[in-house]
């Protein structure tokens, strides 16, 4: 069935009223009709089950009529990728979106080359994968910060997962005493449990003195891909998948 997301409040019996764009897709690609039913979700009330309203000239009425699955949480983890080029990081987001990240942090390093960002655009591909996937929520992605910046402000209850391409302990076993099943890294009551981020750096990897000052701070874990050199749309990939394997939601 047909999902959409809708930031508007769902609730028995709201009116809905799509964007311009979702509107044609729902009457000239998928030729719905009033009466037809598709899915809604906003990432705050769940998903719901709506029904075209109306079909006007400019746009399409929509009625929520029942929720069919309660919000869920889902793990706190965060990609914080560099700006990389065009394809990678539109993959880079469209992936990361799939496999559950929470929120997509854009960040420039001293190695990033100069790169014209559309943020809106990368918005509409989180926006699509999310609809593609059954996910209830949409990763907000947000405006490059430098490293400097990002590590300055950083909340340190958050712990960041480094991929060093220089070598660091295997992924797997570096993550396994967070696992949910000891005191690290048990659950908390909304279902998640500790709040984590993924650093995957620019194509030229990082300096040494910013990977110094990664090691460094006491809520990094740095951890290895493997024995090859991953192009940066692949290792965020890699890395939120052995992160979803090892502590994050697909035991679930």
């Amino acid at each position: 069935m047909i999902r959409l997301h809708i930031p508007q409040p769902l609730s028995a019996g709201a009116a809905l009223a799509p964007t311009l764009d979702q509107s044609r897709y729902l009457t000239q690609v998928m030729r719905l009709k009033a009466g037809d039913e598709l899915l809604a979700f906003n990432g705050r009330d769940g998903e719901w089950r709506v029904s075209v309203a109306e079909v006007l000239k400019k746009g399409v009425v929509l009625k929520a009529e029942a929720q069919v699955r309660a919000q869920i949480t889902p793990p706190d983890v965060h990609l914080v990728i560099a700006t990389v080029k065009k394809a990678a990081l539109e993959f880079a987001v469209e992936k990361a979106t799939e496999l559950g990240a929470a929120r997509i942090r854009l960040m420039t390093t001293a190695r990033t080359q100069p790169q014209h960002l559309r943020l809106d655009r990368l918005d509409a591909i989180a926006e699509e994968s999310a609809e593609q996937t059954g996910r209830l929520d949409v990763p907000p992605v947000d405006k490059p910060q430098t490293l400097n910046a990002l590590l300055d402000g950083w909340d340190g209850t958050r712990r960041l997962m480094f991929c060093d391409e220089t070598g660091g302990a295997p992924v797997m076993s570096a993550l396994a005493p967070y696992a949910p099943s000891t005191p690290s890294g048990s659950p908390s009551p909304d279902g998640g449990g500790m709040p984590w981020a993924i650093l995957i750096g620019p194509e030229g990897g990082f300096t040494p003195e910013e990977r110094d000052r990664l090691r460094a701070l006491p809520f990094t874990t740095a951890v290895s891909l493997g024995p090859r050199v991953l192009r940066a749309d692949t290792a965020a990939t890699t890395a939120l998948t052995l992160w979803q394997a090892a502590i994050g939601d697909w035991d679930r």
